[in-house]
Order: C-alpha cells, then sequence, then structure tokens
C-alpha cells in the first residue's frame, strides 16, 4: 500500500512540474509579446501621441485582449515597421563597413597614390608597392 501511494505522489508532483513548467514558459512567452507590442506603439511615428497612451492604459489594465486586438488591428504595420528598422540598421551598418574598410576600386587607389607620388609626398618605391597591393587585392 505503501509504494502505491508514493508511485502516486510521484505522479501528481511530476504532472505538477510539468504544468507550472507550461504555465511559466506561457508567461514568459506573454510577457514578450507585451514588450514588443509597447515597442511597436512606440516605434510608429504615425501613430498620434493620445492613441498611444490609449493602448497602453488599456495594456496596463487588460493585456490579454488588448494585445489580442492590438495584435489583429496593427498585426501588419507591425511587420513592416520591423523590417523598415532592420533596413536601416543594414544599411547603416553596410555603409559603417565600407567607411572604415576604406576605398575597394583600385582604379581609386592607385589614381590616389600617383596623386601623393605627383605632390611628392611619397616614392617612386612606395607608390609602386601602394599600387601592387591595390592590383593584388582587386
Amino acid at each position: 500500500m505503501a509504494s502505491y501511494l508514493t508511485g502516486v505522489l510521484a505522479v501528481e508532483t511530476f504532472g505538477n512540474l510539468f504544468l507550472t513548467t507550461i504555465w511559466i514558459f506561457l508567461l514568459f512567452c506573454f510577457i514578450l509579446v507585451l514588450f514588443y507590442i509597447f515597442s511597436d506603439i512606440f516605434r510608429d511615428h504615425e501613430m498620434k501621441g493620445w492613441v498611444k497612451a490609449l493602448w497602453i492604459i488599456f495594456l496596463i489594465l487588460l493585456p490579454p485582449l488588448t494585445s489580442l486586438i492590438y495584435l489583429i488591428v496593427n498585426g501588419r504595420g507591425m511587420q513592416e515597421r520591423a523590417a523598415a528598422q532592420a533596413k536601416e540598421v543594414q544599411d547603416a551598418q553596410a555603409q559603417y563597413i565600407q567607411q572604415v574598410a576604406g576605398q575597394t576600386d583600385p582604379a581609386e587607389q592607385i589614381a590616389k597614390a600617383k596623386q601623393l607620388l605627383d605632390q611628392g609626398v611619397i616614392s617612386q618605391s612606395e607608390y609602386d608597392t601602394l599600387k601592387q597591393k591595390a592590383l593584388s587585392a582587386s
């Protein structure tokens, strides 16, 4: 009889643990959705300030219902704003990389090296080295 009760208690404990884990996971997902909605509200420049305030008030008072309504009403706009922001970040990153990396066109590098040689800033051997580097990089 004691072994039966131990087995029942173990199953009940495992079941409670499993359900608690699922509830914590769902709560975490819901909090992530709320953060995503809040960030989208502040990212939307077309929405008026008082409308943003109403959304936030309703998100605080009735989070599940308001979240569902917001996702239905603004779902497409959320995706478009997120894609536009990702494109802006990607373009800024590409511009920064190109700025840091310098010029990639060998003809421009050789022309600048020739200009420095004509001005007397570099010697003929330095010019030849720069020219060789530019040609080997392409």
